[in-house]
């Protein structure tokens, strides 16, 4: 199947520039502690992406570091897919940072598609952003098309050519292209070259799709089933909705509807058309696309970035300009549903129970207002577990690891919100106190915890140093833990930062 001619405008280095690092700054975007993006200045003195902070910062010692932000990242880009949908329709979102638009009608309508790429690429420069404009056979090839010098436009027909020489890297799947090329594959042309079912046997699905874009089709083949307008949900605000979260709200219930509607036909929806219809007559319409299938959480997300460019000022963060008159989600391309595994007692029935109880609570108290808790990656005891809102995706950016300073297992039975305030004593009576090479002024003998009698110290262990964003003054900790066991039984996590003791868990 030939893909279709798709234009794609990437604007390089997103997550650096929604957190207000210019291009010509050395600056990178950190998550999980290590770099997501960095700048063309930073990469100019061999800062790369995937390098640890540590790392980054030998290379380049006045490094610019900001924690990454995915909100901003796609509020801030919808002033780009505006700046493109003012000259052509149907802008498609593939993710902050990268659109497309098909190509075939605005071509002819612009005198050619080198016009077309050079005026859409002219059109975001002056909105402020800097950008790369490409047309190929397929979203795959266009948007390596935009990376390439600023844009070029492939001849139809040549997308599996141009592909050929470029590296296995560039299919964002390392694993997979790290197999290859012990194997001896090198390039997309020598993956492209491999027989097809004999891919699918060795590389299962994943690598049947990366086979697909090698030789320059569509990573899937779509469903037989059309998105006809019977699969479209729409919901009307009576009267308008001010607040973003109200029409943020529905539009998850919604995609809720959506999502059982598809599954009851074996099909499930990889890009969504989301339309806002506003109390003056406005509509504001974007495509959404998603690897995966786009979750009830995600569409919301999307709906509120939707939103953030219908701000009448920086300081009403949740007012809609002009107010909500009604909201509506379309699947746009359906695939064939591979299914999910269910819960191994059959508890399904359960949770969607529990999901639509949950949803009539949030109605009343707010989106935050149900929150369940997650065990993430993590240094310290209280910071594993995360309060995420009922429906929302679990948060990313923690890494399983390995975390320097960790607390060894096993874990704590408990953790107060906020660390006690401890005592530590040697048999003397004075503080136990830590030096910079971690060297322990006495053994400890008494521990007395939040106000509490001073109990007998029976065993003990540690310190175990702790140096965080050292790299950062403002926010720089350091500190030494201990594992404490009183003559009563009691066993604590004491850490001692700046002289001061504090007992951050206890075990059972």
């Amino acid at each position: 199947m030939t893909a279709d001619r798709v234009l794609a405008v990437w604007c390089p280095d997103w997550p650096a520039t929604a957190v207000g690092i210019d291009a010509a700054t050395p600056g990178a975007v950190v998550e999980g502690g290590r770099l997501a993006a960095c700048t063309a200045a930073a990469r100019a003195v061999g800062v790369r992406r995937g390098q640890r902070v540590r790392d980054a910062q030998r290379r380049c010692p006045d490094l610019v570091v900001r924690e990454r932000d995915a909100g901003a990242e796609g509020r801030l880009f919808e002033t780009v897919a505006e700046a493109v949908a003012e000259l052509v329709p149907k802008v498609e979102v593939v993710r902050p940072g990268l659109c497309a638009v098909p190509a075939r009608g605005a071509a002819r309508f612009y005198g050619g598609e080198e016009a077309l790429r050079v005026h859409l690429q002219d059109a975001v420069v002056e909105a402020g952003y800097d950008c790369g404009a490409g047309i190929a056979d397929g979203l795959f090839a266009a948007e390596l098309a935009a990376r390439r010098g600023g844009g070029v436009v492939v001849p139809e027909g040549g997308t599996a050519a141009f592909l050929a020489p470029l590296p296995l890297w560039v299919l964002d799947r390392p694993e997979l292209a790290g197999l290859l090329d012990r194997l001896g594959v090198r390039t997309l042309g020598d993956f492209a070259a491999l027989p097809a079912a004999s891919v699918a046997d060795r590389f299962g699905a994943d690598g049947a799709a990366a086979h697909r874009l090698a030789r320059g089709e569509e990573p899937r083949p779509l469903a037989p089933a059309a998105a006809t307008a019977e699969r479209t949900v729409r919901a009307a605000f009576d009267p308008p909705a001010e607040r973003a979260e109200q029409v943020v709200f529905t539009a998850k219930r919604l995609a809720g509807e959506l999502h059982a509607a598809l599954a009851a036909g074996g099909t499930t929806c990889v890009r969504l058309a989301v339309t806002i219809g506003f109390a003056d007559g406005r509509v504001l319409e974007r495509l959404w696309r998603h690897d995966g299938t786009l979750s009830s959480a995600a569409v919301a997300e999307r709906v509120r970035w939707q939103l953030a460019a219908w701000r009448p000022e920086p300081g009403t963060d949740d007012a809609v300009w002009g107010g909500v008159a009604w909201v509506e989600l379309a699947p746009d391309q359906l695939v064939p549903d591979t299914g999910r595994q269910q819960a191994l007692w059959g508890q399904s029935a359960v949770t969607e129970r529990v999901a639509r109880a949950a949803d009539r609570v949030q109605a009343l108290l707010g989106h935050a207002g149900v929150v369940r808790p997650l065990l993430v990656a993590g240094r310290d005891p209280g910071e594993r577990v995360v309060r995420v809102p009922v429906g929302d995706l679990p948060p990313d950016g923690r890494p399983d690891g390995p975390w320097p300073g960790g607390v060894p297992g096993p874990a704590p039975a408990a953790v107060p919100p906020e660390p006690l305030p401890a005592e530590v004593t040697d048999a003397a009576g004075a503080r136990v106190t830590v030096s910079a090479r971690c060297a322990v002024s006495a053994p400890p003998a008494w521990i007395a915890v939040g106000g509490g009698p001073a109990e007998e110290v029976a065993a003990w262990t540690g310190p175990w140093p702790v140096a965080e964003r050292w790299w950062d003054p403002a926010r720089a900790r350091r500190r030494a833990r201990f594992q404490v066991v009183t003559a009563g039984g009691r066993a604590y996590l004491a850490a001692v930062e700046g002289g001061r003791w504090r007992i951050e868990a206890v075990y059972d």
